[in-house]
């Protein structure tokens, strides 16, 4: 739905306006306080698309005197807005494009390489150990690495364009 910021509306596919009507506070398990905005179509009586638009069929009112509600958190949409900028940037292809190289590279290199197949200890803190242990073990193998190939200046790939 399109939704117009001077007029705080959104419009629907039938061209009607789902209005402000209330907002709500939610409390999570965690205690997070989450707000979310409620609009409410003006008018849904003769619309064609309302029988795929209105969800839930366990509803006791039926479908003809349903209207369409809206529920939103401007929060959430402003904050995914900003990190869908963050990551369509130029940095941000740079930074992804490393990550995909990198974090699967560890992995592969720590099982096929280092022939890591499974923990010899038991319990939360020996596994954690033995984790700390080959992460450090394939740190230092990537350091002798970059040294051996006189790479120890460069720390990111360089960022290619894409068609």
């Amino acid at each position: 739905m399109d939704y117009d910021e001077i007029g705080d509306y959104y419009i629907c596919k039938n061209n009607k306006k789902l209005i402000f009507s209330k907002t709500i506070k939610r409390k999570s398990k965690t205690g997070y306080i989450s707000e979310k905005t409620v609009y409410t179509c003006e008018d849904c009586s003769s619309c064609s698309y309302k029988s795929k638009c209105i969800k839930g069929n366990n509803s006791k009112t039926p479908l003809e005197e349903r209207a369409k509600n809206l529920e939103t958190s401007k929060l959430f949409n402003k904050l995914r807005k900003k990190d869908l900028e963050r990551v369509v940037s130029e940095e941000g292809c740079q930074l992804r494009m490393n990550r995909s190289i990198q974090a699967e590279g560890s992995f592969a290199e720590i099982k096929q390489d280092m022939g890591f197949r499974r923990y010899l200890s038991k319990g939360k803190q020996n596994v954690w150990a033995e984790s700390i242990l080959l992460a450090m073990a394939h740190n230092v193998n990537k350091l002798h690495n970059k040294i051996q190939s006189e790479r120890t200046g460069k720390h990111l790939f360089s960022l290619k364009n894409s068609a």
